[in-house]
């Protein structure tokens, strides 16, 4: 077994980086469609939304730049078109969303989709022993499934 200069196993490693690059495709994603549901938020509920909304693509550009360093870190290029994005893509696409409920909705369904891949990577990087990417898993999947508990009690659904 061949370990890289972090002492991970090379094989290993090299297929976690290559699920943190569809991570972080995923994420750039989110991103974006957080920026859009920020920008064109419509309605009563306007002020408290908008705010929020860029709480929420502020903490996803800091994840985005996490993952793409833990990816360097395991010694792999990060993915970087937006070509490569959508390619990878599962987290669903919003587009021209200005309504309060379809805006909330696309981000729990995001999160869920992101929350599926970073289960998968959590458990192959335990199995890595690769305790960076298992912490930074970890972290994330506690965040976002609060934030999904917090979405869905603002539509007035239970998780």
């Amino acid at each position: 077994m061949a370990l890289n200069s972090i002492g991970l196993n090379t094989e290993k490693t090299k297929e976690l980086a290559n699920d943190l690059n569809t991570l972080l495709a995923n994420f750039q994603i989110y991103y974006q469609n957080l920026r859009g549901i920020h920008w064109n938020i419509k309605g009563k509920r306007f002020f408290d939304l908008h705010v929020k909304f860029e709480e929420l693509y502020t903490d996803a550009n800091v994840k985005v730049d996490e993952i793409a360093e833990r990816i360097l870190t395991l010694g792999v290029t990060p993915l970087h078109t937006f070509e490569d994005y959508t390619n990878a893509a599962k987290v669903p696409v919003g587009k021209n969303i200005s309504q309060d409920e379809k805006a909330v909705n696309l981000i729990v369904e995001s999160l869920t989709e992101l929350l599926k891949i970073e289960r998968a990577i959590l458990d192959k990087s335990d199995d890595a022993d690769d305790e960076g990417t298992n912490s930074m898993m970890s972290d994330f999947i506690t965040e976002q499934e609060k934030t999904v508990w917090m979405m869905k009690a603002w539509l007035g659904e239970t998780v």
